[in-house]
């Protein structure tokens, strides 16, 4: 996303600016999610419903701005994907994750849709590596067990993140 940034800048100020404020606002609400995930085990509806459509608006508006409308198809591709995805996964092992993480892995697919195929795999990649380090970690402290609930949502959020902060995201 770095270089999709420092691209759009001389040649499309909107879309620069409508893809910086929907960035911003990825870090702003994945930033809150993940501390209320972390504190509470949920992903509350009344932040992730309107995520789907602020994210949408602004990335759309990026990519129209941009003169790149097929960008809109790659968007709601990747964010049906991602949710389909972890549908599935809380479909067979519901035990393993909450609805809420389905909800939020639409909105991050939004994000990784606009930017492309690739990068839609590593982020869950990501994801999924972040979160079992971390509850490997948490048994090694003996902190946790086999059974312990953990929020995933942060890591849905951090993998996202990590790989939309990489240079060759753009």
């Amino acid at each position: 996303m770095v270089l999709e940034l420092a691209r759009l800048w001389p040649a499309h100020p909107l879309a620069f600016w409508a893809l910086l404020a929907a960035m911003a606002y990825l870090l702003v609400v994945g930033a809150r999610l993940s501390w209320i995930d972390l504190h509470t085990h949920r992903l509350p509806n009344r932040i992730v419903f309107p995520a789907y459509a602020v994210a949408g608006v602004l990335l759309g508006t990026a990519a129209l701005a941009a003169g790149e409308p097929a960008r809109l198809l790659g968007l709601a591709a990747g964010g049906a994907v991602l949710w389909v995805f972890y549908f599935a996964v809380r479909f067979v092992y519901p035990a393993g994750m909450g609805f809420g993480d389905v909800k939020l892995a639409g909105v991050l697919g939004l994000y990784l849709g606009y930017v492309g195929w690739a990068l839609l795999l590593w982020a869950t990649f990501a994801a999924f590596l972040l979160g079992g380090l971390y509850g490997v970690l948490l048994m090694l402290l003996r902190r946790a067990s086999l059974k312990t609930a953990i929020p995933f949502g942060p890591f849905m959020i951090a993998g996202t993140v990590l790989v939309l902060a990489m240079p060759a995201a753009g």
